[in-house]
């Protein structure tokens, strides 16, 4: 029997993306969650006496900044080799050969399978063991060619394990590199296959085994949930048992408020705080940062829209209040429509009424949505890629996107003209 660790994706110094930095927020100290997030993993290395560790792609989140990157890689593989725990790892699209321009000689406990040509490990300790471990390392940061077709064939009388930094053949928000399928995979006959690259743990097959173990720190909003490693035990037989285990230190999480039934403010916040007290139980009263999805058709619609700033600076001081300074808000969407108005002459008269008016009309256009949005294209050209990366897409060609935007902006707008006429 043995047991090993299949970790990936460590993306060790990235930084944690969209927690704004504003009164109570951790910014400065969850810059380093993934540096303790990865003492947890050699923490676990050692607590369970594992026979080695797998990493299957993207240490590093791109060249250092500083050696002090690769100094603390170091030193935590340090206290693997002074615990007799062997490491095989292959780089990743982010660390990859032609990315790195600074490296050091890593402790003799590492063995970082080439980036030329697929190989197997020649770690001495997985030939006492009876296991070939084969695998490639990403030479450039896209690599668009099915690797695993040149994989060694699998060794007899051993326990075969593949790793492999891959798409397979297409995930949601990941690019498409060394792609491939599960039948590619299988017709290699391994017993077990350790992939990386694509966030979101995955237990693709169980026969054999083909596990993608997400990566160890989630970073940013579209990183939710636990995030950690896979602890494989294979017995005498060659059966595998494959665990979880949580190591982050830190957690996303989206919380979805529907104001529908909401008449005044405080039935908002109340709300609000049932959801946010659920988000802190669901991640066991982790260090948490929630985004707030603010849903419904409300009178408060307008209320809200009209000073979006003050509201979520709201929603963080209750956060604050009631997590113990263990919760921050890192964003607020308001998705709230406005009730219908029963009566037009509702609408306010002069140039507010014909403001309000044209509003109403733009919003019901198809086609003058699609000629506004004709009119920010070079704008959004002009705007920073990561911007794009957001789950709540900015396809400002859909016109429900703009029509989104016009029950956002309308109440907002309105609000800055009325205070602007006041004398």
């Amino acid at each position: 029997m043995f047991k090993f660790i299949h970790t990936a994706d460590i993306h060790l110094d990235s930084p944690l993306h969209g927690l704004e930095r504003y009164e109570g927020a951790p910014v400065d100290e969850i810059r380093g969650a993934t540096r303790r997030a990865l003492e947890n993993l050699v923490d676990l290395a050692i607590r369970e006496q594992v026979d080695f560790v797998i990493v299957a792609g993207d240490v590093y989140d791109g060249d250092w900044k500083d050696h002090n990157t690769g100094l603390f890689f170091v030193a935590q593989m340090s206290r693997l080799r002074d615990r007799r725990i062997p490491v095989i790892m292959i780089s990743g699209n982010h660390d990859s050969a032609n990315k790195m321009t600074k490296s050091l000689r890593l402790p003799d406990n590492v063995e970082v399978l080439s980036h030329k040509e697929a190989q197997t490990a020649t770690t001495p300790r997985l030939a006492e063991l009876g296991i070939a471990i084969h695998g490639r390392s990403f030479g450039n940061a896209a690599e668009f060619d099915n690797m695993v077709l040149n994989y060694p064939p699998k060794q007899s009388g051993c326990f075969n394990i593949g790793v492999l930094h891959t798409s397979l053949n297409g995930a949601e928000g990941h690019a498409p590199y060394a792609p491939c399928t599960l039948d590619d995979l299988r017709r290699k006959q391994y017993d077990y296959w350790a992939l990386g690259h694509v966030h979101t743990r995955a237990e693709v097959s169980a026969d054999p085994p083909v596990i993608f173990c997400g990566n160890l720190q989630g970073r940013h909003i579209r990183e939710t949930g636990p995030k950690g490693c896979y602890v494989v035990t294979v017995d005498d037989a060659g059966k595998v048992q494959a665990e979880f285990t949580s190591l982050d230190v830190f957690r996303w999480d989206l919380c979805t408020v529907g104001i529908e039934n909401a008449l005044r403010i405080d039935d908002v916040f109340n709300s609000l705080s049932k959801e946010l007290s659920q988000a802190v139980r669901r991640n066991e009263n982790m260090p948490l940062a929630v985004r707030i999805i603010v849903t419904g058709r409300t009178c408060l619609h307008d209320h809200l829209l009209s000073d979006p700033i003050r509201w979520t600076n709201e929603f963080r001081a209750l956060a604050l209040q009631e997590s113990q300074g263990n919760l921050w808000i890192e964003k607020v969407k308001f998705q709230t429509f406005p009730t219908v108005v029963a009566d037009a002459e509702a609408a306010p008269d002069g140039p507010l009424g014909a403001l309000a008016s044209y509003l109403k009309e733009l919003s019901a256009d198809d086609e003058q949505l699609v000629e506004l949005s004709r009119e920010f294209a070079d704008l959004f050209r002009k705007l920073p890629g990561e911007l794009f990366q957001d789950d709540d897409s900015l396809s400002i060609e859909k016109p429900a996107v703009m029509r989104r935007w016009l029950s956002e902006v309308g109440p907002l707008l309105l609000n800055r003209v009325a205070e602007g006429a006041q004398p």
